[in-house]
């Protein structure tokens, strides 16, 4: 990759989080992507194995966010139960 590219790279994903922490977002989008089209112009058959595998990371992605909601689900429902269980024991006293 040529020295220029890097640095468009680099300065890319610097202004882009700048511009994001700062609460420019739609700035720091398009700087990002400025960015990521300097580097798909470098890798084009990588971008285009990330597009078509895109659906299956979204899926994977999707069935990890449903384990969490019903793991939170599960501590939310025992935490309930054991303040339950803690406030009879206190008016037993």
């Amino acid at each position: 990759m040529e020295n220029w590219k890097r640095a468009a790279i680099a300065g890319s994903a610097l202004t882009a989080t700048m511009l994001a922490l700062k609460g420019r977002r739609p700035a720091a989008v398009l700087v990002g992507s400025l960015g990521l089209a300097v580097l798909a112009s470098e890798y084009p058959d990588r971008f285009v194995q990330i597009r078509e595998e895109l659906p299956s990371y979204v899926e994977q992605g999707m069935r990890f966010l449903d384990l969490a909601i019903k793991i939170g689900g599960k501590i939310k429902e025992l935490a309930e139960k054991r303040a339950a269980r803690a406030f009879e024991e206190l008016g037993e006293f």
